[in-house]
């Protein structure tokens, strides 16, 4: 398994796409699976289509299953951190996708985004792992 860590600074986006990161990470790695996961307590990874609007659609649907106020017992931090300790539970913080022939194999409107609602932490890690496909390419299609 091969694995790299990048950093990723989120003080002025709540969502970052990491797809040109991911597919760099896959090039040349033939076919496999590539493991997507952020070591953090309050951010997570989802796939969605970018551009669309649908940014603005999810940080409100966010904000309204999750609000920013003093409703939780997890209570240290800015005004409503407790709900950036729930996002997890929505969002998860790993996404497993498969690769062929050092693609990613996203569907056509698809990006792999990182959710992060914590202002407290702009600086975030996320861990690319690939995991090649060792089997025997004539047993099975794609």
């Amino acid at each position: 398994m091969q694995t790299v860590e990048i950093d990723i600074d989120t003080s002025r986006e709540r969502l970052v796409d990491l797809t040109p990161d991911l597919e760099r990470f896959c090039r040349g790695r033939g076919d496999g699976l590539v493991n997507a996961f952020v070591p953090h307590a309050t951010a997570g990874l989802a796939l969605m289509e970018m551009g669309s609007g649908s940014e603005a659609d999810l940080l409100a649907t966010l904000d309204r299953l999750l609000p920013r106020d003093s409703r939780y017992r997890h209570a240290h931090g800015a005004p409503g951190h407790g709900a950036d300790h729930l996002l997890p539970v929505l969002i998860s913080p790993s996404v497993m996708l498969p690769a062929l022939e050092g693609r990613v194999a996203l569907g056509t409107w698809q990006s792999l985004v990182l959710v992060d609602l914590n202002a407290d932490n702009p600086r975030r890690h996320v861990r690319f792992s690939f995991l090649p496909d060792f089997g025997d390419s004539s047993r099975g299609s794609r």
